[in-house]
């Protein structure tokens, strides 16, 4: 029995997301506790956090994962950015502190100089745990081979963990689809096994807490960030068995950032991940049809 679940919207309150999640039949969820396209967010009160807080108990929605807001870099150049970005960094963890949301995702922005890059975001990350104590783990995520992009590999995920030196503050989430648009090939076992296989040497299992788990508009290594619905991208069916079938990404939370279309929405998205997770045999090779 896999553990799945959606990004919710926080739109009216954010306990709604709670019941939202539920309505989409999910076992956990992931959020933003802020417009996620502003430098800005309102402030927690105290009511807020008490409604989330009850609200998410009595569902019974577990773990709950709070993802950064766009606007910052954590890797970037330009000192008043970055300055911003580590602010809003601290703030957000302290917001998941208050929330008691245990997991806070973030990327790890873009440089054109990757190994000052990652040093940035070392320093931004130490920053940020050393400034709110507490039990809420920041989950560094793998990017899609963008250009300037940081942490698009395995390789400088890895140099970034080991230089914050925090275990246990800090963790990684993997994305199937940046991944794969960064040139993980993830259609086969012996692709999936090969790219876990290298996540345990450099960074080890057990810093390993959230999948993002999405199919691909982009073909392998085409460092397109396009999400698409589970099993009808390029990643496709017999690459979600595999993905589903690692016996480490059946024990961690699962979560779906697949669009909601006319063909199929965050509920069906679900289904999918549990109908292929259940299957005996891998499913048939198929050819995939794309939107344009």
């Amino acid at each position: 029995m896999v553990i799945t679940g959606v990004h919710v919207s926080i739109a009216g309150s954010l306990d709604m997301a709670v019941s939202r999640a539920k309505k989409r039949e999910c076992d956990c969820f992931q959020l933003f506790t802020r417009n996620p396209r502003g430098w800005q967010g309102k402030d927690l009160t105290k009511e807020a956090v008490t409604l989330f807080r009850t609200a998410v108990r009595e569902s019974g929605l577990n773990p709950v994962v709070d993802h950064m807001p766009y606007l910052p870099n954590l890797a970037g150049e330009k000192e008043d950015l970055y300055s911003r970005s580590c602010a809003t960094l601290a703030d957000e963890l302290k917001r998941c502190e208050d929330l008691t949301i245990p997991f806070l995702v973030t990327h790890l922005g873009h440089n054109k100089d990757g190994v000052s890059g990652r040093k940035r975001v070392v320093s931004a990350v130490t920053s940020a745990i050393d400034a709110v104590p507490g039990k809420c783990r920041i989950l560094l995520e793998n990017t899609a081979g963008e250009k300037n992009g940081v942490g698009s590999s395995i390789e400088d995920i890895a140099d970034v963990f080991s230089g914050i030196n925090r275990p246990d503050r800090i963790g990684i989430c993997f994305d199937t689809c940046h991944a794969f648009a960064a040139g993980y090939e993830l259609r086969t076992r012996e692709g999936v096994n090969g790219t876990m296989q290298m996540i345990d040497e450099l960074i080890g299992y057990s810093h390993l807490y959230c999948i993002h788990l999405n199919d691909s508009t982009g073909d392998l290594g085409s460092g397109r960030d396009r999400h698409f619905h589970i099993g009808m991208g390029m990643i496709g069916m017999q690459g979600m068995y595999h993905i589903l079938h690692h016996p480490v990404i059946t024990q961690l939370p699962l979560i779906c950032e697949t669009p909601v279309t006319s063909d199929r929405g965050d509920i069906e998205n679900i289904a999918m991940v549990r109908a292929i997770a259940a299957m005996r045999d891998p499913p048939p090779v198929e050819q995939q049809t794309l939107p344009v």
